[in-house]
């Protein structure tokens, strides 16, 4: 059974703790059991290449990708195999972001670090804002780059489909949805509108790592792989802190 996070924060995000480099992230995340993860900083993925050569050094798996801020104001996953893809994302997203400069110290610092957790700069570009990309020009973006598109945290009171909108309507184009790590997953089945679940830590601190994961028998750590799980509605999950027999849904 591989175990895989797709939602965890490093130091590029404004609200993730300086102590998340990529390198850092992975040893955390082989320690606590896990077999891949993705980093899902918010609107970017400049944290990547790093994140790409801690993996290849760990003998990790990795995919790469980011937590897209729509003009909804919906977090929504992307999901891709490659570096190239999460960068085209990247510019797409930089391109729909407003042009304001960030204020490390009212946001947050946003390091960009290479894989020997040496800072390379801070991003100029404020990661916290939405972008205008709508969901629905988001989720084609990421499907014309061949990415998996995902709602994250549904369950969330803030920056939820749930939350800004009310709920799904079933034409986004999500693969799948994210529950939290509190979610509770039988009030939430019924309103996933039949598409499959992931379950993730959003770890915004390394200690975060590991406290809940999905699970699968994959092939290979892929999109393709992923998305064939989630067809089959074969995708469980389980907890660090309170093992349960993996539903699935």
């Amino acid at each position: 059974m591989f175990k895989f996070d797709l939602h965890i924060h490093s130091c590029l995000s404004p609200c993730g703790d300086l102590t998340c480099s990529p390198g850092a992230i992975v040893r955390a995340a082989k320690a606590a059991g896990l077999d891949g993860i993705m980093l899902s900083d918010h609107n970017s993925s400049r944290n990547s290449p790093a994140l790409a050569e801690a993996c290849r050094r760990e003998a990790f798996k990795c995919l790469f990708g980011m937590e897209v801020t729509t003009a909804e104001e919906v977090h929504c996953l992307a999901v891709f195999d490659t570096l190239e893809q999460a960068a085209a994302m990247t510019e797409s997203v930089y391109a729909a972001l407003p042009k304001r400069v960030n204020q490390p110290e009212v946001f947050g610092y946003q390091a960009v670090v290479d894989a020997d957790e040496d800072v390379e700069e801070l991003e100029w570009h404020l990661l916290s804002a939405p972008t205008r990309l709508t969901i629905r020009e988001a989720g084609e973006r990421v499907h014309a780059l061949g990415g998996l598109f995902i709602a994250a945290h549904m369950d969330r009171a803030v920056f939820s489909v749930t939350s800004q909108l009310g709920g799904l309507a079933g034409d986004e184009g999500f693969d799948a949805v994210e529950l939290s790590r509190h979610a509770d997953v039988a009030l939430w089945r019924d309103k996933t509108l039949g598409l499959p679940f992931i379950r993730s830590s959003d770890a915004h601190y390394l200690d975060g790592i590991g406290a809940i994961w999905s699970e699968a028998e994959l092939p290979e750590f892929s999109t393709a792989a992923l998305k064939a799980a989630f067809v089959a509605h074969a995708v469980g999950w389980n907890s660090r802190k309170q093992p349960q027999e993996a539903p699935r849904g």
